[in-house]
């Protein structure tokens, strides 16, 4: 069941992600003039400026060259995930939009604008897909800088959508608006993408080390490793157990090495992303 899902995962996942976008779009930017950057702002700056057609009409055509760069580049999956999601989420965006969905105040509107076009768009990228545009160009981008989040890629190419909106608008309240949005998505986008992979790097300073390691083995199921250092002070040679673990392992390790040495000295990490036995496997599609 989970080699088929992995499979096919990507289809729902960019249909319930594109749906999702089109609504945080067109229920809570649009109708203030606002949006999340990307080419869909940029369509909306556009039909402003020209007066006549519709974003998601627009989008679509400004989409299909990107489109054939980032089919070539990284590969038939995403182009295929991506074409559904670039048509879904424009098409969608024109439905929505005509249904007459209550003003919201501007600041509310940006938050929760931002918070679900963030949302749709991490459940999007998640499965190797995308909803086309400057999406494209920041996938292609995180294969050049794999180290960088990809929610921050993407708000680089935002910040220039958020000038031309203010300049098309008139208002430099747009523009403050739409980089808040662009700021609030692109955070919601890193925290559904990574929160997951999220694990605790733990350093355990104990005389008991040997102890320790054997019991994280037993009881918590992880893996540790000897790292050889020495006291300052009294130059003696120690051994400091490093593991990962879960987050929802913190606590029982905790408790696991206190048991064992109550003066233990415990150093807790965050850990961005940890690969390997049971953990995540590293996948050259992996954001």
């Amino acid at each position: 069941m989970h080699k088929i899902w992995q499979k096919i995962g990507w289809l729902p996942a960019t249909i319930i992600g594109s749906t999702i976008f089109a609504l945080g779009f067109a229920f809570f930017l649009q109708p203030n003039d606002m949006n999340a950057g990307g080419i869909s702002g940029l369509a909306m700056v556009a039909v402003k400026l020209m007066g006549f057609g519709s974003v998601g009409t627009l989008s679509i055509l400004i989409n299909l060259p990107l489109f054939l760069l980032g089919g070539l580049k990284i590969g038939k999956r995403f182009f295929v995930g991506s074409l559904l999601g670039m048509v879904l989420s424009s098409v969608l965006i024109d439905a929505f939009a005509a249904i007459q969905f209550p003003k919201t105040e501007p600041l509310l509107a940006t938050m929760y604008g931002g918070v679900l076009c963030g949302l749709g768009l991490g459940v999007v990228f998640i499965f190797g897909a995308s909803t086309g545009g400057s999406d494209i160009l920041v996938r292609l981008l995180k294969l050049r800088y794999r180290n960088v989040p990809i929610g921050q890629i993407s708000m680089v190419f935002d910040g220039a959508v958020v000038l031309l909106t203010g300049l098309a608008f008139g208002d430099v309240s747009k523009a403050l608006y739409t980089g808040i949005t662009v700021f609030v998505c692109g955070q919601v986008i890193d925290a559904v993408v990574y929160r997951f992979d999220y694990s605790k790097v733990v350093l355990i300073i104990s005389s008991h080390h040997e102890q320790i390691a054997e019991q994280i083995g037993k009881k918590l199921d992880r893996g540790a490793t000897y790292l050889h250092g020495e006291g300052t002070y009294t130059h003696n040679p120690t051994k400091v157990v490093l593991t990962a673990v879960k987050k929802q392992q913190v606590a029982e390790l905790k408790e696991l090495v206190t048991s064992i040495d109550p003066n233990a000295f415990i150093i807790v990490q965050e850990a961005h992303q940890v690969l390997g036995d049971g953990f995540s496997r590293y996948s050259k599609d992996s954001l």
